[in-house]
C-alpha cells in the first residue's frame, strides 16, 4: 500500500508547482512525490522544498515508500531520530527531575564535544539520553526504546556498546565512547562543584588524568572553573 501523502489520488491543487533553483535562480517543475529535481539551466539537483517528510524521518518503509532518500532527507532522519529518543526517555524518567537534568546536560556537553572532535552525534546523542535509563533499567530498555522508534539495527548496536562501555571507557576505547563518556563525567562534576566545590589543586588533578578528549578536558575546563567562581 502506497503512502497516502504521497499517492496522486489524494492529491489537492497545488501537487504541481515550480521551485528556484538555490544556485542560478531558475523555475523548477516539481511534483509533490518529487524528493528531488535537476535543474535544466545549471544542473544542480536540489531537495524538494515543499515535500513533507515528517513521517519519512522515522518510517522503516521510507525508502521503498519514496525512493532511494537523498543525503539532505538522510540528516533529517538522523535529527528527528535523536529528538524522540530524547522526549522518549524524559517520559519514563518520570518526575525524575534531578536524573532528567542529568541527562540533558550529558547531551548537552556531547554535543559539543562531538563537533569539536567531529565524532558521530547520530550514536552518541541517543547514548547520552538513555544513559541514565541503563543504569536504572539495564540496557535492554534503550534497545527497546531505540526499536519502538525503528532505529536501524546497526544503531542500535552501537549505542548499547558505548552505554555498557562508558563505565571502563579508557583511551583505547574508540571516539564515540570516550567523548559519551566526557560528557558523562563533565555532568557529574558540575554536579558535583555545585554543590561542593573542588580546589583548584584537585579540579586541576582531575582535568588531567580522567578526561579523554582535549575537547572534552578544555570544555570542562571551562565549565567547571565557572562553577567553582560562584
Amino acid at each position: 500500500m502506497k503512502c497516502p501523502g504521497q499517492d496522486s489520488r489524494y492529491w489537492k491543487p497545488g501537487a504541481i508547482f515550480e521551485a528556484e533553483c538555490p544556485v542560478c535562480g531558475k523555475k523548477v517543475e516539481f511534483f509533490k512525490d518529487d524528493t528531488t529535481r535537476r535543474c535544466g539551466n545549471c544542473g544542480h539537483r536540489f531537495l524538494n522544498p515543499e515535500m513533507d517528510f515528517g513521517c519519512a524521518a522515522y518510517c522503516q518503509h521510507a525508502d521503498q515508500c519514496i525512493g532511494n532518500l537523498p543525503p539532505e532527507l538522510i540528516a533529517r532522519r538522523q535529527d528527528l531520530l535523536k529528538d524522540r529518543v530524547a522526549i522518549e526517555a524524559k517520559r519514563r524518567m518520570g518526575r525524575d527531575f534531578k536524573r532528567i537534568g542529568n541527562v540533558l546536560k550529558m547531551a548537552r556537553h556531547a554535543e559539543k564535544i562531538a563537533k569539536m572532535e567531529k565524532g558521530d552525534l547520530s550514536v552518541i546523542l541517543p547514548a547520552s539520553y538513555l544513559h541514565e535509563l541503563a543504569i536504572l533499567k539495564g540496557t535492554d530498555v534503550a534497545a527497546e526504546i531505540l526499536r519502538g522508534l525503528n532505529a536501524p539495527e546497526e544503531l542500535i548496536n552501537r549505542v548499547v556498546e558505548i552505554i555498557s562501555r562508558l563505565p571502563e571507557a579508557s583511551d583505547e576505547d574508540d571516539l564515540s565512547i570516550r567523548i559519551a563518556h566526557d560528557a558523562g563525567l563533565i555532568a557529574k562534576l558540575e554536579r558535583r562543584a555545585g554543590e561542593n566545590p573542588m580546589s583548584t589543586r584537585e579540579l586541576d588533578e582531575i582535568l588531567k588524568t580522567s578526561f579523554l578528549t582535549i575537547s572534552g578536558q578544555d570544555l570542562a575546563r571551562r565549565i567547571l572553573r565557572q562553577e567553582n567562581d560562584k
